[in-house]
């Protein structure tokens, strides 16, 4: 089995996969001081109530967006599994990645552009909804070729909220029923602010990218807030969950790892 790291500036996803196949992951708030033996406690405890044995693991791939997690995570593939950490894009992408700095391409998107072009084909723009919302453009040759860099939703609300005296904290939550984009009271007026402006942001981007591109391109949607959005927009063509971890597979059967 692979157990697979996706290390974002909040979270960080393990999951344990057989090929390509998800059998469960786990969801831990991203903090760089967390030592390798943390990790361990943490993850053999929820390893062992899913009937997963330590020894099944043979080879760990990470994604990582955070460079000081690095050392403990190494320790946890070391001490704990007996196996080397491989961080993914060290032994190369395989795929082109057509851009003025490369090496400066977050993990998690060149994995998502693989995972997507593996599974979607043709020209696309991949969505990935985290600490930032970022849009990823894959030409038909799976070539990664830029994009974009936006703040993300909650980052947009909590700048809101933080600099703000008298506007109240709020959930961020999908609009019901035929709801008006005019709010009658403060909190209504937020809502529609985050959540539409954030769609309008989406739809008015992706239109500009496909109108650069000059040729049909799926949308594919990643990230916890994807579901959330997909419900009041057209927009999306997939909406995927796992792309990342997908990817992060992908990447290790072509390494040969698992």
């Amino acid at each position: 089995m692979l157990l697979a790291v996706d290390v974002g500036n909040t979270n960080v996803v393990f999951a344990v996969l057989e090929g390509r196949d998800i059998r469960t992951r786990w969801r831990i708030t991203t903090d760089p001081r967390r030592t390798g033996d943390e990790y361990a406690v943490w993850l053999l405890q929820l390893m062992a109530i899913e009937g997963i044995e330590r020894a099944a693991v043979t080879g760990m791939i990470v994604s990582s967006v955070v460079p000081r997690t690095r050392h403990n995570l190494e320790v946890l593939a070391g001490k704990y599994f007996g196996v080397t950490a491989v961080f993914a894009g060290e032994r190369g992408w395989g795929i082109e990645i057509d851009v003025e700095e490369p090496a400066t391409l977050g993990a998690d998107r060149a994995v998502n552009a693989i995972a997507a072009h593996e599974k979607y084909g043709d020209d696309l723009i991949v969505v990935d909804f985290g600490t930032a919302t970022t849009f990823d453009v894959v030409d038909f040759n799976g070539a990664y070729k830029g994009g974009i860099i936006a703040p993300g939703i909650n980052l947009s609300l909590d700048a809101l909220v933080n600099n703000t005296a008298k506007l109240p904290r709020i959930a961020i939550e999908a609009p019901t029923g035929n709801a008006s984009v005019i709010g009658r009271n403060t909190e209504d007026q937020m809502h529609i602010g985050v959540y539409w402006g954030y769609v309008a942001m989406m739809e008015g981007l992706i239109a500009r990218i496909r109108a650069e591109i000059g040729r049909p391109a799926k949308v594919v949607a990643t990230g916890g807030m994807a579901i959330l959005f997909d419900e009041h927009t057209e927009i999306f063509d997939h909406v995927d969950a796992d792309l990342t971890l997908e990817g992060l597979a992908i990447l290790a059967e072509r390494m040969e790892m698992s």
